[in-house]
């Protein structure tokens, strides 16, 4: 259990839309806390964690929801300069985070967070621990664990790019529907936005992204979590992979100690979240935020800190 100084923060990722809800209270209608946070959400509640989930939405609020799984009367709908722009960039969603807790800080009295972010979610979170120390705020992050965060990119984004072929990439069917879903959504996107962002050429690499935030997590406890529910011939930056991101980059395999010093991972047989369940015919409890499994390695990493 938490102190009564310190809460649980669910970030949310690339593409998603959130809510912002309370340890008191959920969304009215649809699931509670949109597709990505309900079940982790809850079952960080029954833990006896106070758990926040941090706003998501590319209209600048996060009232609702109306597409798949989602959501509407949200306890309270936060200002924009708090809501993450999960289409943005990762450092803008970094921001905007740490605002977040900023908010959670003198609204609510906590002095410090455990943060768990899902997909692109770890990204937002690792650049809000940058912001908090660049600003110097008192608040402190306890401890970190990403859930299918692609730490060195997602390969339909790589595709995308022009980096990974579709004959390198393999697979079958299904694989040309996770490619071409990835690259619809991302299409009209401007450019330093998440979709050009989550690629190994942006994250990877002796001058990219990760490299840059040496330091950052120094004396932090890191828990990353892979899903390896897909698996076929092609070279590990594929395969295995949870449909979006392969179990190499989730893990931080290509990141140096330097940036990533304390680590702890484990990889379950799932999907990278409901939606790649759907799609793949699989049970949401195989997704990474509904996995019971995932959820007891969760309280686990906090419990540690």
């Amino acid at each position: 259990m938490t102190s009564p100084t310190t809460a649980v923060v669910i970030v949310s990722g690339g593409s998603a839309i959130s809510p912002f809800t309370t340890p008191e209270a959920g969304c009215a209608e649809g699931q509670a806390a949109g597709s990505s946070d309900t079940f982790l959400r809850r079952g960080l509640l029954d833990a006896g964690f106070a758990t926040f989930t941090s706003p998501a939405s590319p209209d600048g609020v996060a009232e609702s929801d109306a597409g798949f799984a989602g959501f509407s009367g949200p306890p309270e709908v936060l200002a924009a300069e708090l809501t993450v722009n999960p289409l943005g960039s990762i450092d803008d969603a970094g921001a905007s985070v740490a605002r977040f807790l900023g908010h959670l800080s003198e609204r609510y009295g906590y002095a410090a967070f455990h943060l768990v972010g899902h997909s692109m979610g770890g990204l937002f979170s690792r650049a809000a621990i940058r912001e908090l120390a660049l600003a110097g705020s008192p608040l402190r992050v306890r401890s970190l664990t990403t859930l299918g965060t692609p730490w060195t990119g997602a390969f339909p984004a790589d595709h995308r790019r022009g980096d990974l072929s579709r004959e390198a990439i393999g697979g079958d069917a299904r694989v040309d529907a996770l490619l071409a879903g990835f690259a619809d959504e991302a299409s009209g996107l401007p450019r330093e936005s998440a979709a050009d962002q989550v690629t190994h050429s942006y994250l990877a690499g002796p001058a990219g992204w990760n490299e840059r935030q040496a330091g950052v997590l120094d004396g932090l406890e890191v828990t990353l979590l892979a899903g390896d529910a897909l698996t076929w011939s092609a070279g590990p930056r594929v395969s295995p992979n949870d449909g979006l991101v392969a179990t190499v980059s989730a893990l931080a395999q290509e990141v140096s100690p330097a940036v990533l010093p304390h680590r702890v991972t484990h990889t379950f047989p799932d999907a990278h979240s409901v939606f790649f369940c759907n799609l793949l015919g699989l049970p949401w409890e195989r997704a990474l935020t509904w996995d019971p499994d995932v959820l007891g390695v969760v309280i686990e990493a906090i419990d540690r800190q």
